[in-house]
């Protein structure tokens, strides 16, 4: 049997975890230290592979300071 490849998911909110991330010069395994889990599952988060629960959305929120609008790509990042 062939394995599949795992499916992506494309929702705006993918790219901009890793677009903050990288802005506030964080590792995965920073980021995910501070939502409660794993570096690994971070990075499945970040490349769309698992979707993000709600609960480490507001977190990150919280974490970066910013409005969920900015973090769900609805807003512009500020510079």
């Amino acid at each position: 049997m062939e394995k599949k490849a795992p499916r992506q998911i494309r929702l705006p909110y993918v790219a901009r975890m890793r677009e903050l991330r990288l802005k506030a010069g964080l590792t995965q395994g920073q980021v995910a230290r501070a939502i409660g889990t794993s570096q690994t599952m971070y990075a499945r988060y970040e490349r769309g592979v698992n979707e993000l629960p709600i609960h480490h959305m507001v977190v990150l929120c919280d974490f970066y300071k910013i409005p969920a609008d900015v973090f769900l790509a609805r807003t512009a990042l500020e510079p």
